[in-house]
């Protein structure tokens, strides 16, 4: 600035100055447009310098956000993070390399087991098994290793290595024990095992390979025990050898397409494996047993090893076969009845199968083949529900059979039922079904193992069919009373009964009608009878003792109505609870038959009181003498009917039950014949007294109708004169005290005569004995006063005592 000022200065003061300022203005403009041009051009070079170090900057800025971060999608790695997944890698692929190794040596050992095992020498040492001993040392090793490797927090593949090294353990062990069992299976196909076999007949060479190789295989297991820790039970090295032809030659024949596999015949694989355990027991209790002698498993019983084998050889068939037998109830049935039948049979050969333990109580129960199908709750389901099927469907063929209701004799029916009574062994033929198929129906659940299967298959099963039974017989009695009742016959079509189609007095009347209460009667009875028998058997004896002892049962059998209630009976009392099993039925059918002989008493007594009407209708007209005394006409229809009923019931019922409704018959027709006949007789005369007494003809009569009851009931029953008049002695003793001549018994009807003799006698029996002198029967069930009514009712003139 100062420079222009001097320019301009000069400038002012002369004209040359002012060229020159001139010059030196125009000069200083272009020097400044020049520098002002290349200020500008800097600019320009400095604005895109600052716009490269943005965009640099930007990029920079942009490598430094993860490629974890989820702000862009394009973000990339860092190289802290690539250094990172590197180092991760790197230290996967070590960890890797270690596992490898450590399989690689565990498959090395391995292979040095077995080839050592290959070339071993005979007998087997522990040398034998160093390279084993080895591969387990190996694996223990390795197994501290990584358990510390987990202490630390770190057990990445650790859990994998262990896991496969115990397998490898494992399987190493087994190919050692194949290739020993290979060579022992080799020596015993010499000899043709599994064929029974005669040791003793083979060659010397023969027995001494087969006892090296039975040893080898035994101090095998020695020296697998020493080596860990032997499993429970585990069974005999030699013995799994021996059992694996069996097995293939079992999965042959019941496993493949072959005929010999059939699901409805489980009796031939049962039966195989039971042959192979009978005809190989010599050679185990005679060969084998003495192998074992002298060596740790000297107490173990050869024999019972193998047939435990061989059962299990039947087990895996099983659960295999079932399954496919659940909606075939009949096969699943016949398969678990052969299995029991098995189970028996095998401890009849004298093995016994391990014993289960109980799910309740803590009870200790059998063992056997068959706990494998009834342990399993929906396999046994099925077959409970099976046999209820089946069960139901015998009973209702035998209910609705034509002949189901016909009365037979035991004896006619090829001696299915013998009794040593021979009176009392008829029945109708659903009741004799009806207890061949309960008892066919015990025979079914006898064998099962549980106490608690057992009174499954008695609640659902059983006990149904007894039930159903006693229900048809009982709603058979309600229809015989509901057509015989008086509603019935006075209004047709009361109670819903059809009388149009119906005819209730032939049904219900007569002979025909004491027939239908009579099969009622005996079917009721005869598996009243059975029941009781049946609870006295030792079966059903045990069961009701279990029943009492275990509370799970009790609760089960205490619900049902038709069971009797149990009560806890303490395990270590000996002995048995009181009562039985069918006790509760059994009374259930003793009423059904008390019931049964009631109304058809009732039948009878009813028929032969309703003709005996006319009869009585008739009595005041009924006159006769001494010399000519007849029968009325209008009594012989009760007599014929009541002699009809009775000899039905001679020919159809046992001896002890016509007994017993014989004195209730005629016990009741002998009172009411008193009551009508003789003492509230109606058209009595009177007598010079004035008092109503008997005709001497009318005493006669009734006399005579009184022996006619008598000798018709003997010639009926076919039975003694004592017997047949015992129900009547009431009415024989009434209608010869009334009947009696003065005449040969003056001084006793003089003592009747006495009132002071009735008197003096008020507290004594005396006229008991005199009674008896005049008609042999003793009082013959008379009371003192109905003797006094009756002697008033004679035709004389002495007076007779009215004192009660």
């Amino acid at each position: 600035m100062q420079h222009t000022l001097e320019i301009l200065n000069a400038c002012c003061g002369t004209p040359v100055h002012l060229l020159e300022s001139e010059k030196a203005l125009e000069s200083f403009i272009t020097k400044t447009r020049i520098e002002a041009i290349t200020q500008l051009e800097n600019a320009r070079d400095l604005a895109s310098q600052r716009d490269g170090l943005e965009d640099e900057l930007a990029y920079l800025s942009h490598c430094l956000i993860s490629s974890l971060s989820p702000a862009t999608e394009d973000n990339v790695a860092t190289l802290l993070e690539d250094i990172e997944v590197m180092h991760r890698t790197l230290k996967e692929l070590e960890n890797v390399r270690a596992y490898v190794a450590v399989v690689q040596r565990g498959l090395a050992l391995s292979e040095a087991a077995v080839s050592q095992l290959h070339t071993r020498s005979s007998p087997l040492s522990t040398a034998s098994v160093s390279e084993y001993a080895t591969l387990q040392s190996f694996t223990a090793d390795v197994t501290r290793t990584c358990r510390a490797v987990e202490d630390l927090g770190n057990s990445h593949g650790s859990v994998h290595l262990l896991s496969f090294l115990e397998k490898l353990c494992e399987k190493t062990w087994a190919d050692m024990k194949a290739i020993l069992s290979a060579t022992l299976v080799s020596v015993a196909d010499s000899v043709n095992w599994p064929m029974a076999i005669d040791f003793p007949a083979a060659s010397e060479e023969v027995r001494s390979k087969f006892q090296s190789a039975f040893s080898d295989l035994l101090r095998l297991q020695e020296i697998g025990q020493s080596l860990y820790s032997p499993q429970e039970d585990e069974n005999l090295y030699p013995l799994q050898a021996l059992v694996h032809p069996v097995a293939l030659r079992f999965r042959y024949h019941f496993d493949g397409e072959r005929e010999t596999n059939r699901p409805d015949k489980p009796e031939w694989y049962f039966t195989h494996i039971a042959n192979v355990a009978h005809d190989h027991r010599p050679f185990m209790e005679g060969v084998v047993q003495k192998l074992l002698a002298g060596t740790k498993f000297q107490n173990v019983s050869a024999w019972h090893q193998y047939v435990k084998l061989l059962v299990g050889v039947l087990e895996r068939k099983i659960k295999r076969s079932v399954p496919q037998l659940l909606g075939r109830p009949a096969l699943l049935a016949h398969t678990i009845y052969q299995s029991l039948l098995f189970d028996t049979s095998l401890r009849e050969l004298g093995y016994e199968f391990d014993q289960v333990e109980g799910k309740k109580d803590e009870e200790v129960e059998m063992g056997g083949i068959s706990r494998i199908i009834l342990d399993e709750k929906e396999w046994f389901d099925a077959w409970i529900e099976g046999e209820k099927k089946f069960a139901d469907d015998q009973y209702h063929e035998i209910i609705s059979a034509t002949d189901a209701w016909v009365i037979v004799d035991d004896h006619s029916a090829a001696g299915e039922f013998t009794r040593s009574d021979e009176g009392d062994i008829k029945a109708t033929n659903s009741a004799r079904r009806v207890k061949a198929l309960v008892e066919q129906i015990t025979d079914r659940y006898m064998p099962l193992p549980s106490f608690r299967q057992r009174t499954q298959f008695l609640i659902h099963v059983q006990v149904p069919v007894l039930e159903s039974y006693h229900s048809r017989i009982s709603s058979s009695l309600d229809a015989f009373e509901t057509l015989s009742s008086a509603l019935v016959r006075a209004v047709p079509g009361a109670l819903g009964v059809d009388t149009a189609k119906t005819d209730s007095k032939r049904l219900t009347g007569g002979v025909e009608g004491s027939q239908r209460l009579c099969k009622a009667l005996l079917s009721a009875r005869y598996v009243e009878s059975a029941m009781r028998a049946w609870g006295e058997e030792t079966f059903f004896l045990e069961l009701w003792a279990e029943i009492n002892r275990r509370a799970y049962l009790r609760a089960g059998v205490g619900a049902h109505p038709s069971l009797p209630e149990p009560s806890a009976w303490p395990q270590n009392v000996q002995g048995t609870p009181e009562g039985t099993i069918f006790e509760e039925l059994d009374m259930q059918y003793a009423k059904l038959v008390s019931r049964a002989e009631d109304i058809l008493i009732h039948q009878i007594c009813g028929e032969c009181e309703a003709t005996l009407k006319a009869h009585f209708n008739s009595l005041a007209s009924a006159e006769g003498t001494t010399h000519d005394i007849a029968i009325p006409p209008t009594l012989l229809p009760s007599i014929s009917l009541l002699s009809s009923h009775l000899t039905y019931l001679r020919s159809t019922l046992p001896s002890s039950i016509v007994t017993h409704l014989y004195r209730r018959i005629a016990s009741h027709i002998s009172e009411h014949v008193i009551q009508r006949e003789v003492l509230f007789r109606p058209g009595l005369s009177r007598t010079s007294a004035g008092r109503l007494a008997f005709t001497r003809p009318q005493a006669y009569i009734i006399l005579g109708e009184c022996e006619l009851w008598v000798e018709t009931c003997q010639a009926a029953l076919n039975t003694s004169r004592a017997r047949a008049q015992k129900p009547w002695s009431r009415l024989l003793a009434a209608g010869r005290l009334l009947a009696a001549d003065v005449l040969g018994h003056e001084q006793t009807f003089r003592m009747f005569s006495s009132e002071r003799w009735w008197e003096a006698d008020e507290d004594e029996d005396v006229w008991e004995d005199v009674l008896d002198d005049v008609t042999g029967l003793g009082t013959g069930g008379l009371r003192k006063d109905e003797v006094k009514a009756i002697l008033r009712l004679r035709d004389v003139d002495t007076p007779v005592s009215t004192s009660r």
